[in-house]
C-alpha cells in the first residue's frame, strides 16, 4: 500500500513539473474564507487540482481548489487556494498528498491556517490564535500503515511540531500591526458535522482551545517530511454549547470575510520576517 501512495505523489509531481520548474521556498494553505489572500501573490502560474490525475480535488464550499505559486515579497511561494478535506470521502494519504507534494516541489516552511470554533475561556469570534500544539487523537493518523522511507522516518518526533521561530515572527508580526493575536491547543475532528456540546466540553476537559476539521494531519505528514511548520486558527464562531445559537455553515465564511484584511497584513508582515 505504501508502494501505491508514494507513487501516486511521485506521478503528481511529475505532472506539475512537466507544467513548471518553479521552486517555492514556502507553503501556504488557505482555510475557510480565507482564499482570497491569494489575490496578495505576484502569480507566476496556477494549477487546478483537478487537471492533476489522481489528484483530489476541494468539494468544501469557498475552497477553489487549485495552486497558485509566484511571489510575495519576492519570496517564492505555493498556495493552496482551498484544501481536502477528510470529511469530503477521500483518505488521509490523498488528505495529506498536497502537502507532500508541495515538499517535494522544494517548500521548506508550512504556513497552515484554517477557521475553527472557539473553546478556550479567552478566544471570541474574530480571534487570530496562533497554534501551539495540536490534539490529533480523533482523527486517523495519515503516517499509518508501511512507512514510506523516502518521506520519513517510521516513528517521527512530535515534541515541537510546530516551529517556534517561525510563531515568534507571527507574534512579533502581530504586534507590530496591533492585531491582538491569542495563542492555544488546535483539536481536529473527521467533520463534517458541528461537534455536539458533550464533545466539546471534552476537548476543554482534554486541553484544546479550538476545534476544526483541518490542519492537523497535514502538519504530521509535513512534519513526517522535515518541515518547519507554523499555524494560524482564525476563530469563526463559539463552538457548540458555548454559542447560544445553532452553528452554520455561513457563519463560518462570514468570519473569514470578516477578518481578512487583518488576515492578510498579518501573513504578509510574518513572511517579511520569516
Amino acid at each position: 500500500m505504501s508502494e501505491g501512495v508514494y507513487e501516486k505523489v511521485e506521478k503528481c509531481y511529475a505532472f506539475i513539473r512537466g507544467k513548471t520548474s518553479f521552486e517555492p521556498e514556502i507553503a501556504l494553505v488557505l482555510g475557510s474564507g480565507l482564499g482570497d489572500f491569494a489575490d496578495n501573490i505576484e502569480v507566476e502560474g496556477e494549477i487546478d487540482y483537478e487537471d492533476i490525475p489522481g489528484f483530489p480535488v476541494s468539494t468544501a464550499p469557498s475552497h477553489a481548489g487549485r495552486f497558485i505559486f509566484g511571489y510575495l515579497l519576492g519570496r517564492k511561494i505555493i498556495c493552496m487556494k482551498g484544501r481536502v478535506h477528510f470529511y469530503e470521502g477521500y483518505p488521509l494519504s490523498d488528505v495529506v498528498l498536497p502537502v507532500r507534494v508541495m515538499r517535494m516541489m522544494g517548500a521548506k516552511i508550512l504556513i497552515l491556517t484554517n477557521a475553527s470554533g472557539g473553546i478556550g475561556d479567552t478566544l471570541r469570534p474574530g480571534d487570530f490564535m496562533l497554534v501551539t500544539d495540536h490534539i490529533s487523537s480523533f482523527v486517523p493518523n495519515p503516517l499509518r500503515g508501511a512507512n514510506i522511507g523516502e518521506l520519513g522516518v517510521r516513528f517521527p518526533d512530535m515534541s515541537k511540531v510546530y516551529d517556534q521561530a517561525l510563531s515568534d515572527h507571527i507574534r512579533a508580526a502581530a504586534k507590530a500591526l496591533s492585531i491582538e493575536l491569542k495563542e492555544g491547543v488546535y483539536l481536529q475532528t473527521a467533520g463534517p458535522s458541528f461537534e455536539s456540546p458533550a464533545e466539546i466540553r471534552m476537548f476543554k476537559t482534554l486541553g484544546a482551545d479550538a476545534v476544526g476539521m483541518s490542519t492537523v494531519v497535514e502538519a504530521i505528514a509535513a512534519n513526517h517530511m522535515g518541515m518547519r511548520i507554523c499555524g494560524i486558527s482564525l476563530v469563526a464562531n463559539l463552538a457548540a454549547g458555548i454559542a447560544k445559537h445553532k452553528l452554520t455553515e455561513e457563519e463560518l465564511l462570514e468570519a473569514g470575510a470578516a477578518a481578512a484584511l487583518n488576515f492578510e497584513k498579518l501573513i504578509i508582515e510574518a513572511v517579511r520576517r520569516f
